[in-house]
């Protein structure tokens, strides 16, 4: 296994501190290609201009996070959630990535119920992935780890998520592959397997697993080397299955994000080029 730097992709969330023109100059700097974004700093900057400037830089955007949160019952906020999901298709297009990686939504206040939860997202992605594929775009339905299924997504499993996905066209309706979320599930490997066999691994993003958490959980993913999780092992299985696509490095983390980004971006850099020497 080779470390191909190519097919490296900073995702914009793990140096959120840097402004979308500084993110890009430093991709230049350091011969970086290939960056997925996320909405916000993206509406924030214009997304006419974020366009523009990523394609006269010569940059490739490998996905654009995040659309979902399908799960409500009220029918008014189901509606606006699904308008919203529209546009992040849209601007996916315009910013000329394939992939938009679905967070799916946690339960509903008052609700406990998961299998009611998960067939609403059925019913959005019915909805959504001729919208997608009328775009040019494909969904990626990213499982959660599982400390994540009452507020944010109650997909916690790459099998859940394939349960989803393989109700709808591969080209319209896959799954993002992020080692953050699955290195725990022993049958994981199997359903990395599964996921390559039918075509729907749309993105594979790395994170590593560092303890303690703090607090709130969410910005607890430790730089690649960091912690827990053998980085080269799970490229393995998503090569064997098939993908040789671009590989993102996503990372939230306080103690990053206060450092200055492009330095972090140097080391994510050389962090992947280590991991996979």
């Amino acid at each position: 296994m080779t470390a191909d730097l190519s097919r490296f992709s900073i995702n914009q969330m793990t140096v959120k501190q840097l402004l979308l023109p500084e993110l890009v100059a430093a991709c230049g700097q350091l011969g970086v290609g290939r960056v997925g974004l996320w909405r916000e700093p993206v509406q924030e900057y214009g997304l006419t201009g974020t366009a523009k400037l990523i394609r006269e830089a010569g940059l490739t955007v490998t996905t654009l996070c995040r659309g979902g949160f399908f799960t409500a019952i009220d029918p008014v906020e189901r509606s606006r959630a699904l308008d919203d999901n529209r546009r992040a298709i849209e601007e996916a297009a315009t910013l000329g990535t394939d992939t938009l990686v679905l967070v799916s939504g946690g339960l509903p206040p008052g609700s406990k119920d998961l299998r009611a939860a998960r067939e609403r997202i059925a019913d959005a992605l019915a909805e959504l992935g001729p919208f997608a594929d009328d775009h040019g775009v494909r969904l990626a339905i990213e499982p959660l780890h599982p400390m994540y299924a009452s507020d944010r997504c109650v997909v916690s499993t790459l099998a859940q998520a394939l349960d989803l996905a393989e109700r709808f066209p591969a080209h319209q309706v896959g799954v993002a592959v992020d080692t953050y979320h699955i290195w725990w599930d022993d049958q994981a490997p199997a359903q990395i397997a599964r996921a390559g066999a039918g075509g729907r691994i749309h993105t594979f993003q790395l994170a590593d697993w560092i303890t303690p958490l703090p607090e709130g959980v969410l910005d607890g993913r430790g730089q690649i080397g960091d912690g827990a999780i053998d980085m080269r092992e799970w490229r393995g299985y998503v090569e064997a299955a098939g993908y040789t696509g671009p590989i993102e490095v996503e990372l939230f983390n306080e103690e990053l994000w206060a450092r200055d980004g492009r330095e972090v971006l140097a080391e994510t850099l050389e962090r992947f080029h280590s991991a996979f020497l």
